[in-house]
């Protein structure tokens, strides 16, 4: 039974197979186009799977994925869920100079909003690319009109992560809160409690008791984010990937549909906006 005490945010990053960031050595921009694209009919299944536990969620969305599915974009909106932005073209906010990411944001809001007839409040960076080394890109999505971003995450990683930040909810700009995904706090160092591979990993129990753990201790909503891809364990498999990535990216994708169901109904989700939006009770503070 879901505890009704504290609203987490469910969010899917809706991005195809071949868009991965660690797939991208293999997989050449110019072949997209001729890829099997599966992300049509993955978001159809999770999009039947929330109605039926009456959840809505936020979906940051590719300018690339909505301007060949424009279809998928409405009947996300339609069913009451948040539609978000994750960029255009799936390129890292740390590959791209001010310049190119402040096209990249500005004609994917402008695309999903065009489509869907609603304000994008919304950014989360691929591969949560926003650290030390680009702070300025603040400054884009908030001249952008964002009013939120989720493109930080607080753990040491190989691709990612800013593990000084702030764990939680806090304002970088006057008009731009940031929102990073959840870490549980313990000897003394923040661990991933908030989906993606290490949800595919890590026993369902022990992922359950993490975000308990930020509920009960810290008294703090989570953040929860998959990919519609973690869904099709059926997908191409992509040929010479390294044992890392092949790990990384097919481990238990037969389990994640079950674990998903589970996990609706232990805890209480709402979209993003809904949970932080508006808010004015976030930590003060101005990015270093």
């Amino acid at each position: 039974m879901a505890d009704q005490a504290i609203t987490n945010a469910l969010t899917i990053d809706v991005e195809d197979y071949f868009q991965v960031s660690a797939l991208a050595p293999y997989i050449a921009r110019s072949e997209w186009e001729a890829r099997e694209c599966r992300v049509e009919r993955n978001v159809e299944r999770i999009l039947a799977m929330l109605n039926e536990q009456g959840t809505k969620a936020t979906f940051f969305t590719l300018g690339w994925i909505a301007e060949r599915y424009p279809q998928l974009v409405r009947r996300i909106v339609a069913d009451g869920h948040e539609l978000a932005s994750h960029g255009y073209g799936h390129e890292r906010a740390s590959d791209l100079s001010p310049a190119e990411f402040a096209a990249d944001i500005g004609s994917a809001k402008r695309l999903l909003e065009d489509l869907s007839g609603q304000e994008v409040k919304g950014y989360r960076a691929p591969s949560f690319s926003i650290g030390e080394q680009n702070l300025w890109a603040f400054d884009c999505l908030e001249r952008a009109g964002y009013r939120y971003s989720s493109s930080i995450y607080p753990i040491r990683h190989d691709h990612y992560g800013m593990p000084d930040a702030p764990r939680f909810a806090h304002r970088v700009r006057a008009g731009l809160i940031e929102l990073p995904v959840t870490t549980a706090r313990f000897f003394e160092r923040n661990w991933p409690a908030s989906g993606g591979g290490y949800f595919r990993l890590l026993p369902y129990a022990l992922s359950r008791w993490l975000l308990r753990r930020v509920n009960a201790i810290d008294r703090q909503p989570a953040i929860f984010y998959f990919h519609p891809w973690e869904i099709d364990a059926r997908q191409p498999r992509v040929a010479g990937i390294d044992a890392k990535t092949r790990f990384r990216h097919y481990i238990n994708l037969h389990h994640m549909e079950g674990r998903l169901q589970r996990l609706l109904t232990d805890f209480h989700w709402g979209r993003v906006d809904q949970v932080f939006l508006p808010t004015d009770t976030v930590a003060p503070g101005a990015c270093r």
